[in-house]
């Protein structure tokens, strides 16, 4: 493969330090509570902004991931502890101590356990309605290697959102997500909608995609169901990782958002700093 230059990283590619006296508050409960963050382990440019507003996506089925997808900061390798099944309780801990209203949950990829940790999924839902009522839960899940039955674990525990990301374009699938099948997860997305569910998904641009490849994958996720979709720039985590081929302006976001809203989403986050939890509460109430 043709080598990619290292490109200089924009002007509008700005995201807020992570300090502040919320952002040390919510730092010590996950440490106290013995859990992970998505925000730290995948390096999420937002982590200052979301936490300091007092929302964080929690991180399940522990740190190390089963997959070795090109664009992404957590560890990878073989778990050597089996999931927690005290983590659940944990995390409504949280949640409780947190104030949430809206609790987003997801997790590494775990191919080595049976159901793929759909089981803890399902309790983590169960128990933060038990723990904090009222409080929304949307999952942000794997595709469980296209296991209908694991999938349907957490479809039954009912969460206010479905959230499984494509990632990417069906092109770079074999380059950025050797582990994943595009249509499988459209397959997934389809099957949590019909199943009556509020859906939605993400992908990051800046990979090497054409813009026409963009727009086709954003029309399938559509005509799979899905009801919300977010799309942000793909930061490199490090020289390790797959290089970033372009910068998207922002402009471009917001013509990738009016192209998306005019397929019918119900909602649409677009920007170079968008990730899948991004203004995730807002999104519930809208």
């Amino acid at each position: 493969m043709t080598a990619v230059p290292v490109l200089s990283r924009p002007a509008w590619i700005k995201a807020r330090a992570p300090v502040g006296e919320e952002y040390e508050r919510l730092r010590a409960v996950m440490r106290d509570l013995g859990l992970h963050t998505v925000c730290e382990e995948a390096r999420c440019p937002n982590i200052g902004d979301c936490w300091n507003r007092g929302t964080a996506t929690f991180m399940i089925l522990g740190d190390v991931c089963t997959r070795a997808c090109g664009f992404c900061a957590v560890k990878t390798g073989l778990p050597r502890l089996p999931p927690d099944l005290r983590e659940a309780a944990r995390v409504a801990e949280a949640a409780a101590r947190m104030g949430l209203r809206h609790a987003v949950i997801t997790s590494v990829n775990r191919d080595d356990q049976r159901d793929g940790g759909a089981g803890v999924f399902a309790a983590c839902i169960r128990q933060i309605r038990e723990r904090v009522p009222g409080c929304t839960v949307e999952v942000l899940i794997p595709d469980f290697k296209g296991d209908a039955a694991a999938l349907q674990v957490v479809i039954g525990a009912a969460p206010d959102v479905l959230n499984h990301n494509t990632e990417t374009v069906p092109r770079l699938y074999r380059h950025v997500r050797p582990g994943a099948r595009f249509e499988r997860s459209l397959e997934l997305l389809h099957r949590a909608k019909a199943a009556g569910l509020l859906t939605k998904s993400g992908i990051m641009v800046g990979l090497g995609e054409e813009p026409e490849e963009v727009r086709e994958t954003v029309r399938r996720i559509r005509e799979a169901g899905t009801d919300i979709l977010t799309v942000g720039q793909y930061l490199r985590p490090s020289a390790h990782h797959l290089p970033i081929v372009r910068y998207y302006e922002p402009a471009e976001f917001a013509e990738i958002k009016r192209y998306a809203v005019g397929l019918g989403y119900r909602h649409v986050e677009s920007g170079p700093l968008v990730r899948s939890s991004y203004h995730a509460e807002e999104q519930v109430s809208r």
